[in-house]
């Protein structure tokens, strides 16, 4: 994937983390994160944007997106908004 300048919607992450069916940590989400988009990649939601892969795993923290704790997580499917 071409990663410069790419800006992603909070959406793919949560999809990715529901498609894979793991648990994370905060180290581990970034680290996918990074793999996945690559390190200039920046990333938005409703509320935010420009976000980097460890403040956009903060964010969704903040937002209630995940369920357990920064040790081991799961996407909240619940949580999804409908956009």
């Amino acid at each position: 994937m071409n990663t410069q300048n790419v800006d992603v919607h909070a959406h793919e992450i949560l999809e990715m983390m529901l498609a894979s069916g793991e648990s994370y940590t905060n180290e581990s989400l970034s680290a996918k994160i990074l793999e996945r988009f690559g390190a200039q990649a920046r990333f938005h939601t409703c509320s935010g944007s420009g976000m980097d892969a460890y403040e956009i795993v903060d964010h969704l923290w903040m937002k209630g997106k995940f369920t357990g704790d920064p040790s081991g997580f799961q996407f909240l499917p619940g949580s999804r908004c409908d956009h």
